[in-house]
C-alpha cells in the first residue's frame, strides 16, 4: 500500500494560529488503513528472520547448546553464540553516559535473569528459526536465585532515578511526629510491572560495508544511534535510523535494548538483512520493568488536621549487574505543605532484568500509597478527603521551598469535584448501594508529574512558492507528537498546516531529543518555535532590508507573520509574501535554525510541576469482591494546550494506566526459580475497554510563564499520578477495607 503523506491537513484549518486547535491526528489515515509501516513491516531483499533463544534459568551458566541439531535444521542459516558472535568494539557492561544500561548480547555463558538471550538462531523463515531456537536444547549450571524483595543485603544507593539524591529531608520528622495530635504509620506494596507496548521491541538491520541501516523503534533516535556509535565503533553519520511509527513506547525503548543489538550483529554475521521481533514472553527480562516496591508512609497532623510530618520510605530492587533504581518517595517532595519531610530509598539486588523508566517512574509508584496514606490521615481526622488536601495545600514546593512556575489545582480540585457530584459524597464507608446491591464508592487522588524540558534542534525552510518545510528527529509513539509537533510549526512559520511539510522519525534529522518524561511536546516544540522565528527573522532581514518593499523601514520587530505574509505592525495594508520576498532577492529558499534547553534560571529559581485531581467511583460484589470502575473524572492543568483532542487522549491513556495499576497489572514471579509465571497478555492482566466504561478528563487553563517560552507542560504521565490512589480509595469508601498491597484483587477483599 502506497503511505499517504504526513503533510495532510484537515481542508478546514485555514488562517490563523494552528496552536489550540483539537485537529485529529495527521497519520490517522495511515494507521487506521494499514498504510503505517512499523519497524517490522519492512522486508528488504534477501532478508533472514532472527529468533533468540533465552534462559529458563534466573543464575548460572549455560554447560551445552545443541548447536549442530538447530544447523541441521531446514531453512537454518547460522546459529549466533558467545563462540561466534562478531566483536563490538566497545564492552556491552560499559555505561558511557546515564541512560547507556548494560547489555546482554552473548558477551560470555553468563545467565544472569530469565528471559536473558543465549544464543541467536537465523533462518530463512520465521517459522524455521523459531524451531531451530527449540532444538538447541540449553543445559545449565544454576546458582541459588535471589528473587525476593525480603533478600538480605539491602543498601542505600546513592542516587535514585536519574541522579536524584536517595535520602532528602526538610524539618525535623521525628519531632513533627512527636507533637502530633493524630498519627499513622502505614505501609503499601506495589508489584514488579513489565512493559507491554502494542508493539513488541523489534529490529530491521543491515549492513553495506561499514555503513549500518535499521529500522527499529526508539523514543531516542540520536541517543540510539550514538550509543550503537560506541558499541560498533563506526562514525555516528554511518548509522541511520528510521522509527517513523512507535506502537507505544512508555520508556522501554528510550534507549536501544539487548535483543536490538542482536539483530544488528545477525546481520554482520551473516552479511544479508536481518528482522528480529522479541514475542510476548521474551518482553519479560531484557528490555526493563517497573521494580516491585515497598514503601511505608509516617504521617502526623496536629488537631485541626494540619501536617505537622511526613516521612516516605521506599524499598525496591535492581538488578545484580546494573543500577537504575525506582524513586518512589520522591513524590513526597511536592504535595502537601508539612514543615518536616523525610524521604529515602533502600535497594535489594535480585536475578532480574534492570528495572528501567516505565510511565511515570518513581511518581506513579509513590503516588498509590501517598494518595493512599493521606486518605487514611483525612480518616483519622474525621475529614473529608477533598477538605484534607485542601487544608494541606502547598502554596510552595514544601522540599525546596521554591515557588510554583505555576499551580492551578485548586482550580483542578474544584472544576473536577464540581463535574463528578463529590459534595454528595458520604464521609463513612459502606453507605452508598446501587439498584443492583452492589456496593459504591468514591475515591479522590492528586496528580502531579514535573514539567521537564531537555535539549533539542529543529531546522525550519521557507520554500520560493511560500510553503514550509520543519524537519526535527522527533518521535510519535502514538501520543500524536506529529500533529501536535506540526501545529507549532506551522504556527511559527506563519503559514497554513497544510502548507508545511513537517518531516521526523530518522536520524539524519537535527537531534529533537528524546521522547520521554512528558517532554517531548515542549524540547521538540521548542527547538521548532525558534526554528521557525529564525527562518521568519532572516526573511524580514531581507524585506525591511529593501527599498523596493513595501515593508522597507519596518525592522526586524516591526513585521509579524501571518498566511505566509509579512505584515507591518504599524500599518497592516502594507505587507508581502515570502514568495514576493525570495523571489526578488533571488533566493529559492531561507533557512532557520533553532535550539531548546531548560532555562537554568528558572530551573534554580521555580518548581515547575503540572497537577491534577481525579475522582472515581467503584462499584463492588458484596459477596465476591469483584470490582469495577464505573466513571472517572480527572481535571489537570498542564499550562499551554497545543491540541486539545490529543491531550485528552493522553489523559485518558493515563487514566486507563492507573486501573491497570491499581487494579490489574502484576508480575507473578516464581522465587524459586526467578522466572515470571505470567509473561503472557493472557494472565499478565491489562485493562479493556470494558474496565473502563466513563471516562471524562478536563482541561483547565493554565499559563505559566516561566516554563518555557511556549508555556508547555508535559501531560503523558501525570493521568496514572492521581488515578491509582482514587480507586484504592474509592474501594476503602465502598467496602470499608483498607486494601495496602497492590493490584487491590477479589481475594484480598473477601
Amino acid at each position: 500500500m502506497s503511505e499517504i503523506p504526513l503533510t495532510q491537513a484537515p481542508a478546514h484549518v485555514r488562517h490563523g494560529s494552528s496552536i489550540g486547535q483539537p485537529l485529529t491526528r495527521r497519520d490517522g489515515i495511515l494507521k487506521v488503513t494499514g498504510g503505517a509501516r512499523y519497524a517490522a513491516d519492512n522486508h528488504p531483499p534477501e532478508m533472514l528472520y532472527a529468533v533468540p533463544a533465552v534462559s529458563s534459568i534466573a543464575r548460572g551458566r549455560v554447560a551445552f547448546l545443541d548447536v549442530a541439531a538447530a544447523k541441521a535444521h531446514p531453512g537454518v542459516i547460522e546459529v549466533m553464540t558467545p563462540v561466534n558472535r562478531p566483536p563490538l568494539a566497545q564492552d556491552p557492561d560499559v555505561r558511557t553516559n546515564p541512560f547507556a544500561f548494560r547489555l546482554d548480547v552473548l558477551q560470555n555463558d553468563k545467565v544472569r535473569y530469565a528471559n536473558q538471550p543465549i544464543a541467536v538462531v537465523i533462518a530463512d523463515t520465521l517459522e524455521a528459526a523459531t524451531e531451530g531456537a527449540a532444538l538447541l536444547a540449553p543445559r545449565y549450571e544454576t546458582e541459588p536465585v535471589r528473587a525476593d524483595l525480603d533478600a538480605n543485603g539491602s543498601f542505600t544507593p546513592p542516587t535514585v532515578g536519574v541522579g536524584n539524591p536517595a535520602e532528602a529531608h526538610r524539618g525535623d520528622v521525628h519531632a513533627g511526629l512527636a507533637q502530633a495530635s493524630r498519627q499513622i504509620d502505614a505501609t503499601y506494596e506495589t508489584p514488579a510491572q513489565y512493559h507491554n507496548a502494542m508493539e513488541p521491541h523489534a529490529i530491521v538491520a543491515a549492513w553495506d560495508g561499514d555503513r549500518l541501516s535499521i529500522d527499529m523503534p526508539t523514543q531516542g533516535l540520536a541517543m540510539t544511534q550514538g550509543r550503537l556509535a560506541e558499541l560498533f565503533g563506526l562514525p555516528v553519520e554511518n548509522i541511520h535510523i528510521r522509527s517513523r511509527f512507535l506502537g507505544g513506547g512508555f520508556g522501554s525503548k528510550g534507549g536501544v535494548s539487548g535483543p536490538q543489538v542482536l539483530g544488528i550483529l545477525a546481520a554482520r554475521l551473516t552479511g544479508r538483512p536481518v528482522k528480529l521481533v522479541l514475542r510476548r514472553e521474551q518482553m519479560f527480562g531484557p528490555v526493563g520493568h517497573r521494580a516491585p516496591t515497598r514503601q511505608t508512609l509516617r504521617v502526623g497532623t496536629d488537631g485541626d488536621g494540619v501536617l505537622t510530618a511526613l516521612s516516605h520510605h521506599t524499598k525496591t530492587t535492581s538488578s545484580t549487574f546494573d543500577d537504575f533504581f525506582e524513586p518512589a518517595s520522591d513524590v513526597s517532595h511536592t504535595l502537601y505543605a508539612s514543615p518536616a519531610i523525610a524521604t529515602s530509598h533502600e535497594v535489594v539486588r535480585l536475578d532480574t532484568g534492570t528495572p528501567l523508566f516505565m510511565r511515570a517512574p518513581g511518581e506513579a509508584t509513590g503516588s498509590i500509597a501517598l494518595e493512599s496514606a493521606i486518605d487514611e490521615m483525612a480518616e483519622a481526622c474525621g475529614m473529608d478527603p477533598l477538605a484534607f488536601r485542601l487544608r494541606n495545600y502547598a502554596e510552595v514546593e514544601p522540599i525546596s521551598g521554591k515557588p510554583f512556575s505555576s499551580k492551578a489545582l485548586r482550580e483542578c480540585y474544584a472544576q473536577g469535584a464540581e463535574r463528578f457530584g463529590w459534595a454528595g459524597r458520604p464521609l463513612a464507608p459502606r453507605q452508598m448501594h446501587d439498584d443492583e446491591g452492589r456496593l459504591v464508592g468514591w475515591g479522590m487522588g492528586t496528580a502531579t508529574f514535573p514539567a521537564l524540558m531537555f535539549q533539542g534542534n529543529a531546522r525550519a525552510v521557507i520554500r520560493s512558492d511560500g510553503t514550509g518545510i520543519m524537519e526535527a528527529g522527533a518521535h510519535d509513539m502514538g501520543q500524536g507528537a506529529g500533529t501536535a509537533l506540526a501545529q507549532i510549526a506551522a504556527d511559527s512559520l506563519g503559514l497554513d498546516l497544510d502548507e508545511v511539510e513537517f518531516r521526523s522519525g530518522t536520524s539524519d534529522l537535527p537531534d529533537a531529543g528524546i521522547a520521554g518524561g512528558s517532554a517531548h511536546t515542549a524540547t521538540a516544540g521548542m527547538a521548532i518555535h525558534e526554528a521557525g522565528a529564525d527562518a521568519i527573522a532572516k526573511l524580514a532581514d531581507l524585506a525591511t532590508g529593501d527599498q523596493r518593499s513595501p515593508l522597507f523601514g519596518a525592522g526586524n520587530t516591526g513585521v509579524v507573520a501571518r498566511g505566509g505574509r509579512l505584515f507591518r505592525r504599524d500599518d497592516e495594508s502594507r505587507s508581502e509574501s515570502y514568495a514576493d520576498i525570495l523571489a526578488r532577492a533571488g533566493l529559492a529558499e531561507i533557512e532557520g535554525r533553532g535550539k531548546s534547553a531548560a532555562d537554568p534560571a528558572a530551573q534554580s529559581s521555580y518548581a515547575k510541576h503540572a497537577h491534577g485531581a481525579v475522582f472515581v467511583e467503584v462499584k463492588v460484589d458484596p459477596d465476591f469482591g469483584q470490582i469495577r470502575v464505573t466513571r472517572l473524572v480527572g481535571a489537570f492543568a498542564a499550562g499551554r494546550v497545543i491540541n486539545p483532542r490529543l491531550v485528552r487522549s493522553q489523559y485518558y491513556g493515563g487514566m486507563i494506566w492507573g486501573i491497570s495499576f491499581a487494579l490489574h497489572e502484576k508480575a507473578v514471579m516464581d522465587l524459586r526459580s526467578g522466572r515470571p509465571m505470567n509473561p503472557n497478555l493472557g494472565e499478565y492482566h491489562i485493562p479493556v475497554n470494558a474496565d473502563a466504561p466513563s471516562l471524562e478528563a478536563i482541561l483547565v487553563e493554565e499559563h505559566d510563564p516561566h516554563v518555557n517560552a511556549l508555556g508547555i507542560k508535559g501531560v503523558g504521565e501525570i493521568g496514572i499520578t492521581g488515578t491509582a490512589g482514587a480507586i484504592a480509595n474509592a474501594v476503602w469508601h465502598a467496602t470499608g477495607n483498607r486494601i495496602r498491597q497492590f493490584p487491590i484483587t477479589l481475594d484480598r477483599l473477601l
